[in-house]
């Protein structure tokens, strides 16, 4: 028995050895809003619209230097329009706000909660994720590219696709309305996303 109990501790005392020998590398990146900046595009039968969204929060947590999970807060208020001007531009941002598209006045923030990290290649990482628009949230996931410069981590990723129909986004879309024609708007629109964070 007090062999038993010498070699547990023999046991017990190597693993904490290791551990402090190897300990595990936690760091945590606050996503500057300033810097971080998310671009969308949205088709239609006629043509195409884009423009910018802002973050209005997030973090990014690494372990021993990977991506292991994270979350970014979306500011709705703060859509623009980039292929407009003018009267034109303000009455598509007010269409956007408005309940048929993202219903902002109720839903003023949305957000993305990190699920999953695998390695792709090198100096890219598969993400997966709950996106959450209009208090509904399904799983996406992307590709994304990550790099750590001294305090400063930057991530981003382009064209990730959302089908806004499974946000109960239905305005325009053949899916729902088939005698729409040639006012249809594309289910999915797609996201560029920028994000720059620091310890």
């Amino acid at each position: 028995m007090k062999k038993i109990i010498s070699t547990l501790s023999i046991v017990s005392i190597a693993i904490l050895s290791m551990s402090f020998i190897n300990p595990v590398k936690e760091s945590s990146f606050k996503v500057d809003v300033q810097k971080s900046n998310i671009a969308w595009n949205g088709k239609k039968v006629a043509g195409q619209h884009s423009g910018n969204i802002k973050l209005s929060g997030g973090t990014l947590n690494l372990n021993d230097g990977k991506l292991s999970n994270g979350s970014f807060n979306i500011n709705m208020n703060s859509i623009t329009c980039t292929d407009l001007q003018g009267e034109w531009a303000d009455k598509l941002v007010g269409h956007l706000k408005a309940d048929d598209f993202f219903g902002v006045e109720k839903f003023p923030t949305s957000s993305f909660v990190i699920t999953k990290v695998s390695p792709a290649s090198a100096g890219t990482v598969n993400i997966s994720g709950n996106l959450t628009i209009k208090g509904i949230t399904k799983a996406i996931s992307f590709p994304a590219s990550m790099s750590v410069s001294g305090n400063t981590l930057t991530a981003s990723a382009k064209g990730v696709k959302v089908d806004r129909t499974k946000y109960d986004i239905r305005y325009g879309s053949k899916s729902f309305f088939d005698s729409i024609g040639d006012k249809a708007i594309d289910d999915e629109f797609t996201l560029d996303i920028t994000l720059v964070a620091t310890k």
